[in-house]
């Protein structure tokens, strides 16, 4: 295990490749085609807040594929290609008086996990609220309600935490990123653990009644302070007793690397079975600025940039989804992160050690009526292949957490109004040109 105080050295980078350069330049822009319902954050709204989506393919009926979103304490939604909703799922409620109840904050999936009656494709999630995972069958015959919880109470141990009262601290499972191993064929899901530097890869295991477990296999931590070219040791500022957290994840199926968004760090990079030193393979531009935390703004105020910082993601790091080349699909396509802090996204070439390529926003559409674009972007999840007449080049979700134009309660109060974006995958790489 890599101890998270450990200091972590950062090679120096050219002048010219080094920096927080601000805003980016002026970047491709392209429209979504479909927006969710929006989800609203309030007691009205059931707490409801869109976070990660991921994308299921009907392989029989591409036109009925789904898509699978967190709603954190709002729990899970499924919705249509057209994008709307099909299912509601809600948290687990609390486990006793006082503690929190369920709060999904990411999904993946795995196809074809290995039951005793035949494989069958599942939705994993993180419940931050109750530091567990959950695992729902996807069910393509059940068309009113295709996602059926089969979470082995019984065999789905605290994540990270030592019991309920340290779940109640909420330093919780937090990010997630989930596969299958192609030599052994198991399942794995890796988390992130909240406030915190540390992951965990947990096998899931089904059982002979159709409900699946999990055991944590290992562990490991990433840095939380670096030491900087001009001999200075960093770490990111944030509130007393918080460690720069990771959410974003995403394992190449072909390799087998997990890329962790490190959210005030950068990208690293490393094996799924966390057995492999992680290498820091992107950072953010504020990468190296002094920062201390101010209680009254509850902000951190920054100092003078030393000119560390990578020159593509603003913190934070969030989204990362993987883009396989439909024509080479081993060994070519993209990997696309969300950069929060500046609305873009970037993306980096797999074939080419990934080398940034080029970034894109997400913008409102011309017509009256079109979806707005994607603001302060969460999770995003996309898939090359074609599904049915609606993406027959494929899909890219991202989460919209300002969606506009915005609503207010009875109070006059502007309501936390968030959703997920649709977009062409064709639409995209015509605009990219990738």
């Amino acid at each position: 295990m890599v101890d998270p105080e450990v200091l972590w050295q950062v090679a120096e980078f050219p002048a010219h490749a080094r920096g927080h350069r601000g805003a980016p330049p002026s970047l491709p822009q392209v429209p979504a085609s479909v927006e969710t319902p929006s989800l609203f954050d309030d007691e009205a709204g059931g707490n409801a807040n869109a976070d990660d989506p991921a994308i299921w393919r009907n392989a029989k009926d591409p036109d009925r594929s789904l898509v699978i979103a967190t709603a954190k304490e709002g729990g899970l939604r499924v919705y249509d290609l057209d994008g709307r909703q099909v299912q509601s799922l809600p948290a687990p409620p609390p486990r006793r008086d006082g503690d929190a109840p369920g709060r999904f904050n990411n999904v993946d999936l795995i196809s074809g996990l290995r039951f005793p009656d035949g494989p069958h494709d599942v939705a994993v999630v993180s419940d931050r609220g109750r530091d567990q995972l959950r695992v729902y069958r996807i069910d393509a015959g059940r068309t009113g309600a295709p996602l059926v919880d089969v979470t082995d109470e019984s065999a789905a141990p605290l994540v990270f935490s030592a019991g309920p009262d340290e779940v109640a601290d909420q330093r919780t499972a937090y990010g997630l990123a989930a596969y299958t191993d192609r030599r052994s064929g198991r399942s794995f899901a890796v988390t992130s653990r909240r406030h915190a530097t540390a992951l965990a890869l947990a096998e899931l295991l089904p059982t002979a009644r159709g409900k699946v477990g999990y055991r944590t296999v290992r562990t490991t931590s990433l840095p939380a302070s670096f030491r900087l070219p001009d001999g200075r040791t960093w770490t990111p500022c944030g509130e007393p007793g918080e460690l720069p957290q990771v959410e974003g994840m995403v394992i190449d199926p072909d390799t087998g690397d997990l890329y962790a968004g490190q959210e005030d760090v950068g990208i690293w990079k490393l094996d799924a079975d966390l057995r492999s030193p992680a290498r820091l393979i992107e950072k953010v531009r504020s990468f190296g600025v002094p920062g201390t935390w101010n209680p009254q703004t509850e902000e951190c105020d920054a100092g003078a940039d030393p000119g560390f910082g990578g020159r593509h993601l603003t913190a934070d790091v969030e989204g990362l989804t993987i883009w396989r080349d439909p024509e080479h699909p081993r060994r070519a396509g993209y990997l696309l992160a969300s950069s929060q802090g500046d609305d873009t996204f970037a993306v980096f070439d797999r074939e080419r050690g990934d080398a940034y390529v080029r970034g894109f926003r997400i913008t409102a559409g011309s017509r009256p009526g079109a979806p707005d674009g994607s603001q302060e972007c969460d999770g995003a999840a996309v898939t090359s292949a074609p599904l049915g007449r609606r993406f027959p080049n494929g899909l890219l979700v991202v989460q919209d957490g300002a969606n506009t134009p915005g609503t207010t309660g009875s109070d006059g109060e502007a309501r936390t109004d968030t959703d997920f974006k649709f977009v062409d995958l064709g639409r995209l790489q015509r605009a990219v040109r990738l």
